[in-house]
């Protein structure tokens, strides 16, 4: 059936999916969908906004913010008008996902690096203010630190020179890319400073991540969903709790939440395009290629995209980073030849 679907969707070129009849089909489509990370969901937005004020004859795309990893899942469902175009996405795809779209028939995956966001710990502005590291961050949230009981209550708890206030956390769910990223880039970091957690991982990996990337559930740490601004306005109501989202959201709030810094690195644009800043991480579309020609727009979309992520760009007035200058120019090659992973680059 699978095979059905994408013969279908390749005959519908320039058209709409109403040719595509086969089974399992469901329906038609003449609009671009695009699902997944809450993080990348202003910029998608913004890009569908201008690309439909500059293409009256298409559609205006829709935009749904799902969280990264459900977003892949509904990508890698399958080909046809009833699956996405598009994922978003605030990590990179995983070999597992992309071996699931194989499995599923979406053979041909466009992997576009749109530009660079930061995990930013923040508070309310005048709120409470700590320099930050990885290793506290671990001490502060994780279910059980080093493999022992969580005991910490209070920020003076994980270490002296920190205020003596209740450890509050309001941070991303599990299907979040933000909270992917909140586990490789400072999480599983500051676990790691334990020489003992090497051992695990080299004997245990499934201990060492349950160990190094579980976080507790007794309060302290509070899952607020996929809802950025939720974090944001819970933060902006307790000038002693902490917030994790996307740097973006602290630019676009700047007067009302201040950001942590980390390793005494504050969470600021020059900061994260230089890598400077821990929490510094890529952001990404996938794109599927068998729609390309059997969506009407989706190509001029992508084009949009390219026009968007420069450092002059509107994107970068929202809060987006630009990537490096060679991995710009990469990105806008493969977006321009539409050029497909193979899945050697994943991990």
């Amino acid at each position: 059936m699978r095979t059905t679907i994408s013969l279908c969707l390749a005959a519908a070129a320039a058209l709409s999916l109403s040719a595509c009849d086969a089974p399992g089909a469901g329906g038609t489509r003449d609009s671009i969908r695009a699902v997944g990370s809450s993080t990348v969901y202003p910029f998608a937005k913004v890009v569908a906004e201008n690309f439909a004020r500059s293409h009256a004859d298409f559609k205006s795309p829709l935009i749904e913010s799902t969280g990264t990893g459900g977003g892949i899942a509904l990508f890698c469902a399958g080909v046809g008008p009833t699956t996405p175009d598009i994922a978003n996405a605030s990590r990179r795809m995983k070999k597992s996902e992309f071996e699931t779209c194989q499995a599923n028939g979406v053979e041909d995956v466009i992997e576009l690096q749109v530009g660079l966001d930061g995990i930013a710990f923040a508070s309310a502005q005048g709120g409470i203010m700590m320099n930050l590291t990885p290793e506290i961050v671990y001490k502060a949230i994780a279910a059980q630190p080093y493999g022992e009981e969580q005991t910490a209550k209070t920020w003076a708890d994980v270490d002296p020179s920190l205020p003596t206030e209740p450890i509050l956390v309001y941070g991303p769910p599990s299907t979040s890319g933000t909270r992917d990223a909140l586990k490789e880039l400072v999480l599983e970091v500051g676990c790691d400073a334990n020489p003992a957690m090497e051992q695990i991982k080299e004997g245990d990996e499934d201990r060492h991540a349950q160990i190094c990337t579980e976080v507790r559930s007794d309060g302290a740490y509070v899952d607020q969903g996929e809802q950025d601004n939720l974090i944001v306005q819970k933060i902006g109501n307790n000038p002693k709790a902490v917030g994790v989202f996307g740097y973006s959201y602290l630019e676009e709030n700047a007067g009302k939440v201040q950001g942590l810094p980390m390793n005494g690195v504050e969470p600021t644009y020059e900061n994260i395009s230089s890598f400077r800043y821990p929490g510094a991480r890529p952001l990404y579309i996938y794109v599927k290629k068998a729609h390309l020609d059997a969506i009407p727009g989706l190509k001029e979309f992508i084009a949009e995209w390219t026009r968007s992520w420069g450092k002059d760009g509107p994107l970068a007035k929202i809060g987006l980073v630009p990537s490096p200058e060679d991995a710009m120019a990469e990105n806008l090659e493969a977006a321009t030849q539409y050029t497909a992973m193979t899945g050697d680059e994943l991990e």
